[in-house]
């Protein structure tokens, strides 16, 4: 309580003395005669001011002045001293006495003595209670700042993936134009290469070497003719007919195709698979997503490595993790392993992811990926529940 005083003197008379002046002012005074019992009372009552004999038995006033500064700090002390040297002021002051009066004292002079005291440790003990609120403020603020920049960078790293996103259906947009009308304008001379190697070939007789090139000219003219279709699938897709699909089944179908190449080169399977419910989509499209992703992490682990393929569910959609130990994608390469016409594969049409994401985006999905070098890539694709396509 901020008006409740200990009065701590050996003096019986002292005692009954300042009980009486300070009762007389408001105050709720407590009384002891020794250090031991003052720290005592204070551990219990807590008063807001000790008045402290300098000259007492077995535990002197200094020591339990230094007690009580170092137990209880919002317990002022003003000591009690008989002796009125100069070095005991400062003494006692150094030792942390919020003042000190000469005994015998003027009543008076006590109550003011006591009165100035108090004002300060309330001005004191204010100030303290604003420093640690303007702390506590200040903790506040900072958390709210830490809070709005992680949801910055957060909002700013979904604009820049729907930016991403927007970029890529562009291009798949502008390549459904430019390769309908390619593949249009390809096609008529292709046929008619392809027809007349067909009616030179007859015209060869028995001569096997010169019948040979003819073969070898029908040859690339289906693999020209299978690019197109690739470039046609990529940028549009074939018609699809939409029926409930299980994504485990699927993904197990693929991985079945896969078995020789999967011994041959050394890598080791591991599923991780939750039970999650159809998906409507077409059963080729969606082979095509893990053909495509299975083909290019193999290509990767050519001298063994861990593929890992991880299926779930949550409320609102299903989530696919590829994930390979192989070489990983340079970092440069990342904002370009879906456009079309890109690939590092010295034999590569560019095609494959291309595909993956035009299909992906058919049904409301999305798909990023992370890569170390070195160390291996991760595919993430998710697919709202019931999706269906665009």
């Amino acid at each position: 309580m901020s008006n409740r005083i200990l009065v701590v003197d050996d003096e019986a008379i002292i005692l009954q003395l300042a009980t009486m002046v300070l009762t007389s002012r408001g105050f709720e005074v407590l009384t002891a005669s020794s250090g031991q019992e003052c720290l005592e009372i204070v551990e219990r009552k807590t008063p807001a001011l000790v008045l402290l004999d300098y000259m007492m038995p077995v535990m002197d006033g200094m020591t339990t002045l230094h007690q009580l500064r170092k137990q209880h700090p919002d317990t002022y002390v003003i000591m009690l001293t008989g002796k009125g040297s100069e070095q005991i002021a400062v003494e006692v002051m150094k030792a942390g006495a919020a003042d000190y009066i000469l005994k015998p004292f003027k009543n008076q002079d006590l109550v003011e003595r006591i009165e100035n005291v108090l004002r300060i440790r309330r001005i004191e003990i204010h100030n303290r209670e604003l420093r640690e609120e303007r702390e506590r403020l200040l903790n506040q603020i900072e958390g709210w700042n830490l809070e709005l920049e992680r949801r910055v960078a957060e909002k700013t790293r979904e604009l820049e993936l729907a930016h991403v996103e927007i970029l890529q259906a562009e291009k798949l947009a502008a390549l459904g134009h430019v390769s309908a009308g390619m593949a249009h304008e390809i096609r008529n001379p292709l046929n008619a290469i392809g027809l007349f190697a067909q009616i030179l070939k007859p015209a060869l007789g028995h001569d096997a070497e010169k019948s040979g090139y003819i073969d070898k000219i029908l040859h690339e003219v289906d693999r020209i003719d299978a690019i197109l279709t690739k470039l046609l699938d990529a940028s549009k897709g074939p018609k699809v007919t939409l029926e409930p699909v299980c994504l485990v089944e699927t993904i197990d179908r693929i991985l079945h195709t896969f078995d020789e190449q999967l011994r041959a080169s050394n890598v080791r399977v591991e599923k991780h698979y939750q039970e999650v419910p159809p998906m409507m989509a077409d059963s080729g499209e969606i082979e095509q997503i893990f053909n495509n992703l299975f083909a290019n992490s193999l290509y990767e682990m050519q001298h063994g490595g861990v593929l890992e393929v991880g299926v779930g569910c949550d409320d609102q959609r299903v989530t696919i993790e590829v994930s390979d130990t192989g070489g990983g994608i340079p970092k440069d390469n990342l904002t370009k392993i879906f456009d079309p016409f890109f690939t590092t594969k010295a034999k590569g049409t560019g095609f494959g992811l291309s595909v993956v994401l035009r299909i992906v985006k058919s049904y409301k999905g999305h798909i990023n990926v992370r890569s170390i070098e070195g160390e291996g890539t991760i595919f993430n694709l998710e697919f709202p529940l019931a999706a269906e396509t665009a």
